[in-house]
């Protein structure tokens, strides 16, 4: 019979991921991992593999684990009520974690060398994934005349996902929820004539300055 091994893998997992969190793919260490994790890298490597395939699966698991929000906003009745908890819930996940701020999959692997291409390659793939869900749900709240026919969903789902990603980054440089609400709120006040939460219409624009500014088209 094989050895079992002498660690729990759950929280090797999560040590794992929240040195990945923290650092970045690139700036982790072996020694950061191996510490974090309470093990020997042998014996890392044999539960997770390589490197990349360690933060993959730790890109798995905060999926998993940290990003449940956006199945639950995809799921609210109304386009405003969608957004609401989508940029709400990413600001307190953003700012739960002092140690580790900021999201893994925003600040994971922004730029990285020749060697970890393929890693940005997947954290860009499932950004991609998440505009398309959330652009299908605006193109349903646009047939169902929650949003008007006039408005371009795609547009507006690549509007509200730049903002959600720049207060990842915001927050990453220490900025706390009570200045990134004001983000989110700035962005709320800027969708097109929908909804609010409490089933009323609601018709921008969001003035700035001498400006005025509307996603509807």
């Amino acid at each position: 019979m094989g050895r079992h091994r002498e660690f729990d893998l759950d929280q090797a997992l999560d040590a794992v991921l929240c040195v990945f969190w923290r650092k970045g793919y690139e700036g982790a260490s072996y020694n950061d991992l191996t510490a974090a994790a309470g093990v020997e890298r042998p014996a890392l490597y044999a539960a997770f593999g390589n490197k990349e395939a360690m933060f993959r699966k730790a890109l798995d698991r905060y999926y998993d684990h940290y990003m449940d929000f956006i199945p639950d906003a995809l799921a609210q009745p109304t386009a405003y009520q969608v957004i609401h908890r989508m940029l709400y819930g990413a600001l307190e996940l953003h700012t739960r974690y002092p140690d580790h701020s900021g999201c893994l999959g925003i600040n994971g692997a922004l730029a990285v060398s020749d060697e970890a291409e393929p890693v940005r390659r997947a954290l860009i793939e499932s950004r991609a994934n998440g505009h398309e869900k959330l652009a299908a749900r605006l193109r349903r709240a646009r047939d169902e005349g929650d949003l008007p026919w006039t408005s371009n969903p795609e547009s507006l789902a690549t509007f509200i996902l730049a903002v959600s990603h720049g207060m990842a980054v915001q927050a990453k440089a220490g900025f706390d929820r009570h200045r990134l609400a004001e983000v989110a709120e700035y962005a709320l006040a800027a969708m097109p004539e929908t909804r609010d939460a409490a089933g009323k219409t609601r018709e921008p624009p969001l003035a700035l300055g001498n400006r005025t500014t509307s996603l509807g088209s």
